[in-house]
């Protein structure tokens, strides 16, 4: 699956029916959702606790706003040499405003039981040294809403200073020594940790996306395996609303000028009827939404034949009546 975005949308139904015909569904190595994956397996097997994953990117809160016609600025670049580029306002713009860092998130989520905060991703300035600090649960003194949580860290201050050793291009995992014995072995190999010594992590600078996808072709093929695969419906990516939207517009999607995608729980979007951010593209609302507000199945006009749609619905038909797949957020 190299459309990450499909993932997001139907991954837990997509992963079961592969199970089921006997083949391999598997994310692809490469971007960074395998590359997580891979990291939390690394620390799971190696016994440690698992506190939170995910990746860096450039992020501020104004950046929710954006739109295709705004995104070049935050680039530093002009729509001019966009062009001649031939660099894709809307893709570049969904890379920008949140949606891109959502859905990645939640195919990490579906995929390896961590889970999302109840209010999505905070975004919070972290560099490489940092870490083990910020990224570990509030009551330890960290930012983290609670431990196995997926997180995106931004690679500016909120002044827009940019961060120290930043990890924009790359991945993590910060995991808990599990014991005093473990504990001490961080301090002894010279682990980054924090100040208690139990919280450590681990990152990879860079991803090389296709490059890379020959490890997922190896791994399915000669060992049957995944590189990444939902095993759960425990996150989601809802359509928000930019600006207040009126009845009769028409949503224009990921990285367009009227929604982005925010990273919810999944028993959340369950429970407001979330429209998916894949399946906001081409739709016309029949009743207004707020700024900032999800916009739910019924505030728009979907074509329910569509198979996209049909195989949406029948994954939250299947996963609603099974609580247990759905778990919320640890409170």
């Amino acid at each position: 699956m190299v459309n990450v975005e499909a993932d997001a949308l139907a991954g837990p139904l997509l992963a079961r029916r592969a199970a089921e015909a006997g083949v391999v569904y598997s994310l692809a190595y490469g971007d960074q959702p395998a590359l997580i994956c891979e990291m939390v397996d690394w620390a799971r097997a190696a016994g440690f606790d698992v506190v939170a994953a995910g990746k860096g990117t450039k992020y501020l809160p104004a950046y929710h706003a954006s739109t295709p016609e705004t995104v070049w600025s935050h680039y530093g670049l002009t729509p001019e040499q966009a062009k001649t580029g031939g660099m894709n306002a809307q893709m570049f713009n969904s890379f920008l405003d949140g949606t891109k860092s959502a859905i990645e998130m939640t195919a990490v989520a579906n995929a390896t039981g961590l889970t999302p905060a109840p209010q999505g991703l905070g975004f919070p300035p972290c560099g490489v040294d940092d870490l083990p600090r910020i990224l570990r649960p509030a009551p330890a003194g960290g930012q983290l809403h609670h431990a196995g949580q997926v997180e995106v860290i931004s690679s500016l201050e909120r002044d827009s200073r940019p961060v120290f050793r930043d990890l924009r291009w790359g991945v993590y995992v910060t995991f808990e020594a599990p014991s005093e014995y473990v504990r001490r072995c961080f301090a002894e190999y010279g682990l980054v940790t924090d100040s208690s010594g139990r919280y450590a992590a681990m990152y990879k600078p860079y991803h090389l996306i296709g490059l890379e996808l020959g490890i997922s072709v190896a791994s399915a093929a000669l060992r049957r395996e995944a590189t990444g695969a939902a095993t759960g419906f425990r996150a989601d990516a809802v359509a928000t609303a930019k600006r207040d939207l009126a009845a009769g517009e028409t949503l224009d999607g990921e990285g367009g000028f009227t929604v982005w995608g925010r990273l919810m729980p999944a028993a959340d979007s369950l429970r407001v009827g979330g429209l998916p951010i894949g399946l906001a593209h081409g739709v016309k609302l029949v009743r207004p939404v707020k700024a900032g507000g999800a916009v739910a199945w019924g505030d728009v006009a979907v074509d329910q034949e569509s198979a996209a749609v049909k195989f949406r619905r029948e994954m939250e038909t299947l996963f609603r009546n099974d609580p247990a797949l759905v778990p919320r957020a640890a409170e």
